[in-house]
């Protein structure tokens, strides 16, 4: 069982805002990316082909600046069972030095493509992302 996932990611001077830093907006597109990352590494291809995530919440603190040219480490892990459909998610990102520059929590809902409605999230799946 696979307790934390992570990608090593490297700002683009895209992703830099006029304060000279990772823009906000990016720091989510990264938390989605992460995730999406995680599904298609434990999830079994039925399930990829099955299923489909959404965010319904993120609460996210900005603890530090990354700059242009700058890796930072996502890790995500889920650390509780699913309540339905939905689940909690944990996130952050270390940065250089070795410091916590962004840390979150995300909401998501699994949804069942062919009808596009939520459903439980079934024993098996979570069971592949619960860690211990």
């Amino acid at each position: 069982m696979l307790e934390h996932f992570s990608i090593e990611i490297t700002a683009q001077p895209s992703d830099i805002d006029e304060l000279g830093h990772v823009n906000n907006a990016v720091w989510v597109r990264w938390i989605q990316d992460l995730a999406t990352a995680h599904w298609q590494a434990i999830a079994p291809q039925d399930a990829i082909d099955r299923y489909i995530w959404v965010v319904t919440r993120h609460e996210i603190d900005y603890r530090g600046n990354v700059g242009a040219g700058e890796t930072v480490t996502g890790r995500t892990w889920i650390s509780e069972p699913p309540k339905g459909a939905r689940f909690w998610r944990n996130v952050s990102f270390t940065g250089p030095d070795g410091k916590i520059k962004v840390s979150a929590k995300t909401n998501w809902a699994i949804i069942e493509q062919s009808s596009g409605r939520p459903v439980r999230v079934p024993a098996g799946l979570a069971e592949l992302f619960l860690q211990d």
